[in-house]
């Protein structure tokens, strides 16, 4: 089985080589504990602890001293090049844990390499000051793709946008095209993927929004309307693809503006979905605040346009958050669209500077001339149309813009 482990280099290359704390968070049962064990399995020391351990919470509250004597009795804290790993799963869930680890890094960042990992985004705990600042690096964690199935990755973002572009027309559908059908069927999760079952599909579904709700979700709230959320839930992968109206989220649910705002939040925080954005700089009658959500399991959603698109998106973000966190600048994703609603999927740029634009088609591969209303205004010179149907792939110019349409598994290949 191939496991989801494809930060584990970067981690060792920048979080660890320059001895800062690796954070990595991501969406629940996601491969964040497979990961780090795999990272621990290449030393020669190493304690994997969870919050979630009532036993742990006696030894985190001994001290950084007696912590480490406990975790490392037998370890060889000073041999170089050899340093014992310590994974910290859940640890946010400790009210103090910024103070407490800040503590133990300082005494021991010499001796020890820190891994903390965790179901929500981690700064979403950080009120007050940041006491770890500058002690560690961010990481995130996605679920399966087609290039991580096929054993490649993008690890240049320039050479990889230039091999869709330079790609051969004649390449046949093979194990790309297989996997892409594998994900769009059962989604990105490791254990759903991998079982290929729908029963079992279904009642894992079942049990990740349960316990995303009703453990992660009441732990970082308390709120008291769990089962509202519940219903929120239930009503988003309906709302997947196209510009979110919460007002129309309020009605549903009956409950206030700032409240449905509000749910919204922790449920992006808890990774159950994530937004993109307009992009309006330099782009007259463009829309600026209306979002598109996007789920992190988009086997959730039933309308096979929406599930394809969810799909394309998640692997752009994907490739955005990789690009990022390995120190290859800020890459973002957003989408296109202005009062005219004229709209274009999805837009990737570099420190808010345009990249490339990515329209989904299910199956239309005549060109989509959208793109024309935005390019000229933001400077944009390279777009792809991207397609669910296999052995397609054609390379054009039009008014200057380099322009490549082709099956999804193609253009997906080349990404992380």
């Amino acid at each position: 089985m191939i496991k989801n482990t494809y930060l584990a280099d970067i981690i060792t290359d920048l979080a660890f080589k320059y001895s800062k704390m690796a954070f990595v968070s991501g969406p629940r049962q996601v491969g964040k504990t497979t990961m780090a064990k795999h990272i621990m399995s290449l030393r020669s020391e190493g304690s994997y602890q969870t919050w979630d351990d009532i036993g742990f919470h006696k030894v985190w509250q001994k001290g950084p001293k007696e912590l480490m004597f406990s975790l490392f009795e037998h370890a060889t804290l000073r041999e170089k090049n050899r340093k014992p790993l310590l994974i910290l799963d859940e640890l946010h869930k400790d009210k103090r844990w910024k103070t407490s680890l800040k503590g133990l890094f300082d005494l021991h960042s010499e001796q020890i390499d820190f891994l903390i990992t965790g179901s929500a985004r981690l700064n979403i705990f950080k009120k007050g000051g940041d006491s770890l600042l500058g002690r560690y690096f961010s990481f995130r964690l996605h679920p399966l793709s087609v290039s991580k199935l096929l054993g490649s990755r993008a690890d240049d973002p320039i050479a990889a946008i230039n091999a869709i572009f330079d790609a051969s027309p004649k390449k046949k559908c093979g194990p790309s095209q297989k996997a892409l059908v594998r994900l769009m069927e059962f989604g990105g999760f490791p254990d759903p993927y991998f079982n290929a079952d729908h029963k079992f599909s279904n009642l894992w579904r079942l049990g990740r929004l349960e316990k995303l709700i009703r453990e992660d979700l009441r732990d970082l709230s308390r709120l008291p309307e769990l089962s509202r959320v519940e219903l929120l839930t239930a009503l988003l992968p309906d709302k997947v693809g196209s510009p979110l109206s919460f007002q129309s989220l309020r009605e549903d649910l009956e409950v206030s503006h700032d409240t449905v705002t509000r749910w919204m939040n922790y449920l992006e925080s808890l990774y159950y979905h994530f937004t993109i954005r307009p992009y309006s700089k330099r782009l007259s009658r463009a829309l600026k605040k209306e979002p598109k959500i996007f789920l992190y399991d988009w086997s959730e959603i039933d309308r096979p346009g929406a599930r394809f698109e969810n799909l394309v998106a998640s692997h752009l973000l994907k490739a955005c958050d990789y690009w990022t966190d390995s120190g290859h600048g800020l890459w973002q994703l957003s989408y296109l669209r202005n009062k005219e609603k004229e709209e274009v999927d999805f837009l990737i740029c570099v420190k808010d500077k345009p990249v490339l634009s990515i329209e989904c088609k299910y199956s239309d591969s005549a060109f989509d001339p959208s793109i024309l209303s935005f390019a000229k205004q933001i400077g944009l010179k390279q777009h792809i149309q991207i397609l669910m149907t296999p052995g397609i792939y054609r390379r054009q110019s039009v008014n200057g813009i380099d322009i490549v349409i082709a099956s999804a598994d193609r253009i997906l290949s080349h990404l992380v």
